[in-house]
């Protein structure tokens, strides 16, 4: 895998992905032109583990509506200023089992989501799951 970034003055930079695929950054703290790259850290870690979560529960014929992830981390002091604490909200629509929620984020964090256990060895990360709809008790 490759990836690029090409400085376009100030503090914005254009990302270009092996893919062909770019997007704008911006290390400006008023992030006027776009993330800063701490901040794609984040956006990554809630994409990633939010395509686990979709084909666990799709393969598990959960009838589940709608998933955002939320990510709120704490970053060092000084630099260089590393997450030292990330905390992921699972916000869920649907008439999803708790169970299979719980099992399909805990996969997610524990087997096979890769931006995930690439920041789980410096910081922990912890999860609450938000259920916007009773979930069902069936174990699935």
């Amino acid at each position: 895998m490759r990836a690029s970034a090409t400085w376009k003055g100030s503090q914005q930079y254009d990302a270009l992905s092996e893919s062909g695929h770019s997007l704008t950054l911006d290390a400006d703290a008023a992030r006027a032109g776009g993330p800063g790259p701490m901040e794609l850290v984040l956006m990554s870690l809630c994409a990633c583990t939010s395509v686990d979560v979709v084909s666990i529960l799709t393969k598990k014929r959960e009838p589940f509506t709608s998933l955002t992830v939320i990510a709120a981390a704490e970053q060092a002091s000084e630099a260089p200023r590393v997450f030292t604490a990330i905390r992921l909200t699972y916000r869920i629509s649907g008439k999803v089992s708790k169970k299979a929620m719980e099992d399909a984020v805990g996969l997610s964090k524990n087997k096979y989501c890769s931006v995930s256990k690439m920041l789980e060895k410096a910081a922990p990360i912890e999860f609450t799951i938000e259920y916007l709809d009773e979930p069902s008790e069936s174990t699935t």
